[in-house]
Parts: C-alpha cells; structure tokens; sequence
C-alpha cells in the first residue's frame, strides 16, 4: 500500500542558502515523503509529485515502522517550482538486467540520481536505481554506465582502478543481499559519451 504524506504533515524547510530571515521566511521549501514495496507504484508515484513541481531529492529502502520493507523517497520543490521534470525506476535483482536498463534509460535521455536496495513485495531483494530527465534542457548529457558488482572490497576497488582509467566515475553504491549474488557491493559507474 502506498502512503504519500502531504498536507498538515507535510515537511516545511526554509531554504539553505544564506538569505536574510525575511527573504528566507517568503521562500519555504516543501518537501513531500513517498513510500512504498512496490517499485511500479513508485514510480507512479514519484511522476505524480513531479507533474505539480516536486524534483527528487532523496532515496532509501529498508523497514519502516508501519510499511514493513519499503522503499522512502524525499521529493522537494521551492515556491516557484516548475513541472518539468520526469522519473524511471529500474529494479531488479540480477546484474546484467541493471547494465542493460540503465543504458537504454541513458540513451532516452535519463541521468542517475539515486540508488537503495530493498525487499519488495513480488520482487524479493532488489537494487533500485532512480532516473531523472529535464524534459525543458535543449541538450541532453549522454552517459554510458558501467555496473560493477562483488562481494569482495579488494575486488571492488581493483574494478573502479580499472573503470577510472577508463574515465568512468562513481555515482552511486549499495551494499546489501541480493539476487545479483548474496552479500553485495553494487557499484554504478558512467562516463560522458
């Protein structure tokens, strides 16, 4: 079941750039917190918070008081918030399915933003990866992503060496249980094109 928290329990953030109390009083941020065990409800979700301005903020799976396991995502927007902005969720629990989605979300325009692991409800153990597009930037950046997973961190850092000299950089890492190969560090690489 999805819970999306708004209203009188919506958070109310000041914003953190230096301003002056006045300025910063006329200028909240709202915040709005979304959380769910399914991943297709969150992307739902997430494209519904963005069609009236929200942009993502934050990501993270685990257990939660009354959901059980689920995956919580923070979405924000300022005062003069625009709708322009569009979300994919990829979650799966094997390793070359992930390559292969977050290359062809690349190749439609999508950049990485987030990434969480979590025990959804038909899924079993998944990483989930949050994907984010700018439907208003005239000139889309194009990454290619390189996945790296391991269960050893002398692994891990042998592949990233060999991924930066290939000028892949780090974006995001998970450690958890997963289908991909029990205990896992799930590393995301990219590189412009």
């Amino acid at each position: 079941m999805t819970r999306m928290v708004m209203g009188a329990v919506a958070l109310m953030f000041l914003l953190a750039a230096p301003q002056s109390a006045a300025a910063q009083a006329s200028d909240p941020k709202q915040y709005q917190v979304l959380a769910t065990n399914k991943t297709s409800t969150m992307q739902k979700e997430m494209s519904e918070s963005a069609g009236v301005g929200f942009r993502f903020a934050s990501v993270m799976g685990g257990e939660t008081s009354f959901g059980g396991s689920e995956v919580v995502v923070i979405m924000g927007r300022g005062r003069d918030a625009k709708s322009r902005y569009e979300y994919r969720l990829l979650a799966t629990s094997k390793t070359s399915t992930m390559q292969k989605e977050l290359q062809e979300a690349s190749d439609a325009g999508y950049e990485f933003v987030g990434q969480t692991v979590f025990k959804s409800t038909f899924g079993g153990r998944e990483v989930v990866v949050i994907l984010e597009r700018d439907r208003d930037a005239a000139a889309r950046a194009r990454y290619e992503y390189k996945l790296l997973a391991t269960s050893k961190t002398s692994t891990l850092e042998k592949e990233l060496r060999e991924a930066a000299e290939a000028s892949f950089e780090v974006v995001g890492m998970t450690v958890g249980e997963t289908l991909m190969g029990g205990s896992e560090l799930v590393t995301i690489t990219r590189k412009k094109k």
